[in-house]
């Protein structure tokens, strides 16, 4: 039987290593980034090699509750959640993927939302005063068919998003003037926000 052992990796990261060992490389169904205490010292793991304050992923097997779910995000300072179909994206989770800047005096959010109905109806960003937002919302790609001019494809990937309603949410650095968001979605299917600081 092989054992597996830590490796010194670039950058000074600890990397396990186990030549029988297959890696995937999967993207989990749902994850939000971990920002909690540390684990208890352990003699198996060499601890200086852990960094405090990396983004880190927790995968959750089963949705859980609203409220832990609420405690979840609110213990990160910039979270990312998702549920429904946006935590069903395959390859390069397409939908949820955001960056966030700021300056003096405002927050900027771009979310990539391709294959997302943009009709006010179908659409909805809402912001609370904490800095949370939480963008609801309903995908139309990923079928296995699709019927264009006449004719009917049936597809022979389906990397995109399932169809039907999701949710994604995430924590802005700071509270926010909440009735002060500029918010563009754009046919490219990138959601651009603006929203004040609360000083």
């Amino acid at each position: 039987m092989s054992q597996s052992h830590w490796e010194e990796g670039s950058g000074g990261n600890g990397k396990k290593t186990d030549p029988d060992q297959i890696i995937y490389d999967v993207v989990p169904l749902s994850c939000v980034p971990y920002t909690g205490p540390s684990s208890p010292k352990s003699n198996a793991v060499n601890n200086s090699s852990v960094t405090i304050n990396q983004p880190a992923m927790v995968f959750i097997p089963s949705r859980p509750t609203d409220e832990e779910w609420n405690n979840i995000v609110a213990a990160t300072k910039s979270g990312v959640a998702l549920t429904g179909t946006a935590a069903l994206g395959k390859v390069a989770r397409p939908i949820g993927v955001m960056d966030i800047g700021e300056c003096e005096d405002e927050y900027i959010f771009r979310v990539s939302l391709p294959g997302v109905m943009r009709d006010e109806k179908a659409f909805s960003c809402d912001v609370e005063p904490s800095g949370k937002i939480f963008i609801k919302g309903i995908t139309t790609t990923g079928e296995k068919t699709v019927r264009r001019n006449s004719m009917l494809f049936e597809m022979q990937t389906q990397n995109l998003c399932p169809p039907g309603e999701f949710s994604f949410s995430f924590q802005l650095p700071g509270p926010i003037d909440h009735q002060q968001l500029n918010g563009i979605f754009g046919s490219d299917g990138i959601f651009e926000g603006v929203v004040k600081k609360r000083l």
